[in-house]
């Protein structure tokens, strides 16, 4: 230590160094100690300096903006039916470790709302690869995709246990709302104001095509018998 000081100051790099190093040395030291006995005697008195938690039995409250892995949201009873996703494929080609796979569906089928979406047929999250970046989350557009709070997630299988198909995936408006309640109430308004958007603009289509309709030709007077 002494010949590095020793030669940064001939080279005139930190000639202060030394004379800040013989001021607070130790300081750390004294200062971490110091910490230390203050939770250990403070824990006989006060339950703040009982930092030691007592897992399983007992857990830490988790923050709201805390995220793991994505899961997909559904609405409504039925998952299959309520998926928000409409295989757009963004999160996939978006995703930088490339750990989601979709393939879209052929065919359509009714939402939660009642409108016609393609569906994702198969949906996978590879979540041994997956880096927890939100970004899937940050570009869908449908706020189909969402990150989960779930941590207890040890197997035995690190293969086939840890790709997570659609139907590992799908959880409840209800779940999202329980875990991210500011986050999902903003969206769940949004998507009311859409969907009332869509409602008003479908009524307005219906209310508007018996007035475009042509009158009905008068009737043609029955033929009298001679």
């Amino acid at each position: 230590m002494l010949v590095i000081l020793s030669v940064a100051k001939n080279l005139g790099i930190v000639w202060n160094f030394e004379v800040e190093v013989d001021s607070v040395f130790g300081e750390g030291i004294l200062k971490g100690l110091a910490e230390t006995a203050r939770n250990f005697l403070g824990s006989y008195v006060s339950k703040k300096r009982l930092t030691t938690v007592q897992y399983p039995e007992e857990r830490l409250p988790q923050i709201e903006a805390y995220r793991n892995f994505p899961f997909l949201v559904y609405d409504g009873e039925d998952w299959q039916q309520g998926l928000r996703c409409v295989s757009c494929f963004i999160c996939e080609k978006e995703c930088p470790p490339k750990c989601i796979f979709i393939e879209k569906s052929t065919d359509k089928k009714p939402d939660a709302v009642g409108k016609l979406q393609f569906y994702p047929k198969v949906f996978n999250i590879d979540v041994s690869v997956c880096m927890s970046c939100q970004i899937c989350v940050e570009v869908c557009p449908f706020d189909a995709i969402k990150m989960d709070t779930d941590y207890e997630l040890s197997t035995t299988n690190r293969f086939s246990a840890l790709l997570w198909d659609k139907h590992h995936l799908a959880k409840s408006n209800e779940h999202y709302h329980k875990i991210h309640p500011t986050e999902a109430a903003v969206v769940d308004a949004q998507l009311a104001a859409e969907r009332a958007k869509v409602a008003a603009k479908a009524k307005a289509a219906a209310e508007a095509k018996p007035a475009a309709a042509p009158a009905a030709p008068p009737p043609v007077p029955a033929a009298s018998e001679k």
